[in-house]
């Protein structure tokens, strides 16, 4: 990754916040979520619905973390019973382009990464 015919300053540092923003944000919920987001606020019994595989415990501890890390906002709205929306904050909407972005490339790349998989199980 180091690319010589650079400087120092020059390159793009990883370090503990950067992996730690990256881990939360770029986990498997987290990723689900902000895709389900994307489209249109939500409750949040219709994210569980929209992603069944996720567990009560897991959406709400996701939906805390984007929260705090300023990727999604919760609204409580002024209804009676009181009910809760979250939508994409700003932050959030700008990780659309780079999401999507990935994943055009792990649908570009995923048959070489499957070839690769096989050679390296069958050598070891």
């Amino acid at each position: 990754m180091n690319d010589t015919a650079h400087t120092g300053a020059d390159l793009l540092q990883v370090s503990a916040p950067h992996r730690e923003l990256l881990d939360q944000v770029l986990d498997k919920w987290s990723l689900q979520v902000l895709d389900q987001l994307c489209g249109r606020p939500l409750r949040f019994n219709e994210l569980r619905r929209a992603i069944p595989a996720i567990g009560q415990k897991s959406l709400t501890t996701t939906l805390r973390r984007l929260e705090r890390n300023g990727m999604i906002e919760r609204l409580v709205l002024p209804v009676r019973p009181v009910a809760v929306e979250y939508r994409i904050a700003p932050v959030g909407d700008t990780l659309n382009q780079l999401v999507d972005a990935l994943l055009q490339w792990t649908t570009q790349n995923m048959t070489e990464v499957e070839l690769s998989r096989k050679r390296f199980d069958a050598q070891n």
